[in-house]
């Protein structure tokens, strides 16, 4: 699975690398080098123009919009997907991750890879490798630096209790899709996320594409980035949600002494809703 990961490039790096044409975040948001379940986070989209607004129905059921063509948009969502038909929204910090293998057909998340598809971008992700009773966490990269293209799905649920013009009428939240990881990464960790390489990105965001088979064999191991993933181990500061900071993606050389992090709690759970 992937649990936590880095996000700590400016929105305006995002803005042009994925030549998005909408920017829907109203400012940066900080750099946050332990992204959590149910932190909000940056995800690449393509909807209709005009859609999406407040007071406008973002078709969360996916009907045809007559208002253009699709257009690329930047957005803030929840890690932690919610089916428009869950009861509330409290199920989401366990829904982080989607399965490569089921989401086509898993129905928390058919109707979502159907219709609405997303990148999530991240520096690189954070996986924990068995070491007896213990657990060493490592920090997983591309090794040319470059930023990864998490395959993600995202949802929209209407909350009933506020009316359609309210501004949280609709609650965004999004899942990044895992695979097997059969290679070196495998040894950290049996599960890598699935990425979209730049010449697919059109064809996974469009929301009209509802080939089942090419959204498939769109998606790829996050070992096939361009130049390939390196990893490190990294200090068990990483384990607690109120750590942050670019200390803690530092190489960790354990010389018997405790981790240091910018917070307490160390070896907690992600807080949830």
């Amino acid at each position: 699975m992937c649990g936590r990961f880095v996000s700590a490039r400016k929105r305006l790096e995002l803005l042009e690398e994925f030549a998005v044409e909408r920017d829907r975040v109203a400012e940066d948001r900080d750099p946050d080098y332990n992204v959590a379940p149910t932190k909000r986070i940056y995800a690449v989209l393509s909807s209709a123009r005009g859609e999406s607004g407040v007071g406008q129905s973002p078709h969360p059921e996916g009907k045809p919009s007559l208002r253009g063509q699709a257009q690329r948009q930047l957005r803030l969502v929840r890690w932690g997907l919610v089916p428009s038909w869950a009861k509330s929204i409290s199920g989401g910090a366990r829904m982080i991750n989607a399965r490569a293998e089921t989401v086509a057909v898993k129905p928390a998340f058919r109707s979502a890879f159907t219709r609405r598809r997303c990148i999530i971008p991240a520096d690189g992700y954070y996986e924990w490798q068995a070491a007896g009773k213990a657990k060493k966490p490592f920090y997983i990269y591309r090794t040319d630096g470059g930023i990864l293209a998490f395959a993600g799905i995202y949802e929209l649920w209407r909350d009933e209790a506020v009316p359609d013009d309210h501004e949280g009428a609709w609650y965004w939240s999004a899942a990044i899709i895992t695979t097997d990881a059969t290679d070196d990464i495998g040894k950290i960790h049996d599960r890598t996320p699935m990425v979209i390489a730049p010449e697919s990105w059109a064809d996974w965001l469009d929301p009209a594409n509802n080939d089942k088979e090419l959204l498939l064999a769109t998606m790829l191991p996050a070992t096939a980035s361009a130049g390939g993933l390196t990893s490190h181990p990294v200090s068990t500061a990483v384990n607690s949600v109120r750590n942050n900071g670019p200390g803690l993606v530092e190489p960790f050389v354990d010389d018997g002494s405790p981790a240091q992090g910018s917070g307490s709690g160390e070896g907690e759970r992600p807080p949830l809703f």
